[in-house]
């Protein structure tokens, strides 16, 4: 039987770049939100892949940018304290970003990934650069931007990738993997992350949120799971709380004759059920939270 290794890797970047579809696809199931929005992530979330006899923790974190509110400066810490412990960090960036700059969001992105490689060169920690969305850049333009990233920081090694597609994410995973130290399992292998259920169910239905409402709601817009009721029949009840910061956003996230709400709980029990592979019986309030 061969020696466990098991190693801690902390997936950092700009709002947007593609941290939480990479832990997906490396876990090969759904542990993180996704959406188009920035900031969807809003605090450590560890998936867990296995390679052969080696276990990689991905810590999928908050976006780091420049924060200017309380709530935006948790978020960030949160995302730089994930490097305490790491064996080493994967800097995911926005590949079309850095080479349109285009856009304010993109130049944006530009900037907080200049902060972030900064901040890793002056810390001990192996770090590899991982450009994403490659597919959606022409290689002269690629190559132009990963001249101008290795030439900023201190990386161990540069990968191409597209995350949604899949696209050069296994040499990503064999690399990570080779360099594991030698050490026991920090979790079962069957184990695809370490938050409970209802904290994925919680996290599931935030996204479906951020999809279904788009511009309207900030990302002072939380879910937590209340109930869970297991059922005779096999089937699971869930009862969770959207919390928002106003009365004006509780009316958007119920919506004109409560369409919102329930086009949320369409798209969040179904993403549950296959999760969970079994009925869900979905049960979704929308409250203004004291004191946000």
């Amino acid at each position: 039987m061969s020696e466990q290794r098991c190693a801690v890797v902390a997936i950092l970047g700009a709002p947007n770049a593609g941290k939480s579809t990479l832990v997906n696809t490396l876990v090969g199931a759904k542990v993180a939100a996704v959406t188009q929005k920035v900031q969807t992530t809003r605090t450590l979330v560890r998936g867990i892949a296995m390679r052969d006899d080696v276990q990689l923790v991905l810590i999928d974190t908050p976006g780091v940018f420049a924060p200017t509110k309380r709530l935006e400066r948790a978020m960030v810490a949160a995302a730089w304290s994930a490097l305490e412990g790491a064996d080493a960090v994967v800097h995911v960036v926005d590949a079309p970003a850095h080479a349109n700059k285009g856009t304010a969001a993109e130049r944006h992105s530009v900037e907080d990934a200049k902060s972030i490689t900064a901040a890793l060169d002056q810390r001990e920690i192996d770090s590899i650069l991982v450009l994403n969305k490659v597919d959606a850049v022409a290689r002269p333009a690629l190559l132009e931007v990963t001249r101008e990233l290795v030439e900023q920081g201190r990386y161990t090694d540069v990968f191409m990738i597209s995350a949604k597609r899949g696209d050069g994410v296994d040499d990503l995973a064999r690399t990570l993997a080779g360099r594991a130290p030698e050490g026991p399992w920090l979790f079962p292998e069957d184990q695809t992350m370490d938050a409970p259920a209802r904290v994925l169910a919680a996290e599931i239905t935030r996204e479906k949120a951020f999809l279904r409402l788009h511009e309207e709601l900030p990302y002072e817009l939380t879910v937590e799971t209340d109930a869970w009721e297991e059922r005779k029949d096999g089937s699971v009840k869930i009862d969770q709380t959207i919390f928002v910061a106003r009365e004006s956003q509780r009316k958007i996230a119920i919506g004109a004759k409560g369409q919102s709400i329930k086009t949320i709980g369409e798209m969040a029990r179904k993403d549950l059920e296959e999760v969970l592979g079994r009925r869900v019986h979905l049960f979704l309030h929308v409250k203004v939270a004291e004191n946000w």
